[in-house]
């Protein structure tokens, strides 16, 4: 829908440079379709982080389906939760501000990306 915006939750950890080689080569295939993407998942090589790697794809894949929409990744960081733990450096409050930042992007800001602090991290 025009004017929409998707804002998928996901992790540093799930940055390509992180990953298996064999990972990193089929989620940077620029034709990677959904169907693909789940047939990786279904076969996960890992755990968190290449979940989070396959989220990853799966917004750029959004973003080049849905272009009047604005489809991007956050990675609201190591964050004081019940997952995070008391000993994380950041509050929820840091971390969600992450999430409102991309759900208030103007029409024509970026889509396709990760973000942190409303800086870009890489995917």
């Amino acid at each position: 829908a025009k004017g929409a915006r998707v804002v998928m939750v996901t992790s540093g950890l799930g940055g390509l440079s992180n990953q298996a080689e064999s990972l990193r080569h089929k989620l940077q295939d620029p034709h990677l379709t959904i169907d693909d993407i789940l047939a990786l998942c279904e076969r996960p090589p890992g755990g968190y982080g290449p979940s989070k790697a396959a989220l990853n794809a799966l917004t750029r894949l959004f973003a080049r389906e849905l272009p009047n929409a604005r489809v991007n990744a956050v990675c609201p960081g190591w964050v004081r939760t019940d997952m995070g733990g008391p000993g994380a450096p950041r509050s929820v409050e840091q971390g969600a501000a992450s999430v409102l930042w991309a759900c208030r992007l103007a029409a024509d800001g970026p889509t396709g990306g990760l973000f942190r602090d409303g800086q870009p991290i890489g995917l």
